[in-house]
């Protein structure tokens, strides 16, 4: 079993961290993120399971994820 985030290194955060931005550019804009987590999506359930493809899409999904709740995090009052 991992590491909780508060109990690793401070290179192993950034680490990971560097893990979660790798890879193109993000839209800026909620909804945009909310479209391309949709056709992600698409594209995951299209692709042979355990291919390069679907676990692009899974890393893809996740650093979505992670963008859409930075956002809603900083909405005043938040979305939910």
């Amino acid at each position: 079993m991992g590491k909780s985030h508060k109990d690793m290194s401070g290179s192993a955060k950034a680490a990971t961290a560097a893990q979660v931005t790798s890879g193109p550019k993000l839209p800026g804009t909620r909804e945009e993120l909310l479209e391309l987590h949709r056709k992600t999506r698409k594209r995951r359930n299209a692709a042979p399971h355990g291919s390069e493809e679907h676990r692009a899409a899974i890393d893809l999904i996740g650093r979505i994820e992670i963008e859409v709740a930075r956002i809603e995090r900083a909405m005043d009052p938040p979305k939910g």
